[in-house]
């Protein structure tokens, strides 16, 4: 089945409504994550102050700050990068309902199904990706 569903891929030049359907489901369930994830993110950074140390002594408090702005910015970081995240699933959305899902922006062909089952937001073939320039 595995072989005659490559020559499939092959041969097609974009996937069913229903295989599509199956993308846009994978797709939906990442996006509430990774926005539940955003959130958690952006509170964390947010709201640093929930545990103040007004009361500890000077040395500690320099000491806890330092780490406080650190964890910031990593927190920042990782939202920004969630962030970007969760644009390129919502344009994956976007090529499903034009129906150009799946299919790589580099050769014009079909994505295989396991790379978009555990990518769903790639717009390169495995062979696309590996010919790119480092």
């Amino acid at each position: 089945m595995k072989k005659q569903e490559t020559q499939d891929e092959n041969v097609k030049n974009r996937y069913s409504d229903e295989e599509l359907e199956e993308f846009r489901q994978i797709i939906l369930a990442k996006l509430e994550k990774a926005r539940k994830d955003l959130k958690m993110l952006t509170e964390a950074f947010a709201n640093s102050n929930e545990h103040d140390i007004s009361d500890t002594s000077p040395t500690f408090k320099v000491l806890e700050e330092g780490y406080q702005v650190n964890s910031k910015e990593e927190n920042s970081k990782l939202a920004a990068r969630q962030d970007k995240f969760i644009k390129a699933l919502e344009n994956a959305l976007i090529r499903i309902e034009n129906k150009t899902y799946g299919i790589c922006r580099v050769t014009g062909k079909l994505i295989s199904k396991e790379r978009l089952r555990i990518v769903p937001h790639a717009t390169l073939s495995i062979e696309a990706k590996l010919n790119q320039p480092k």
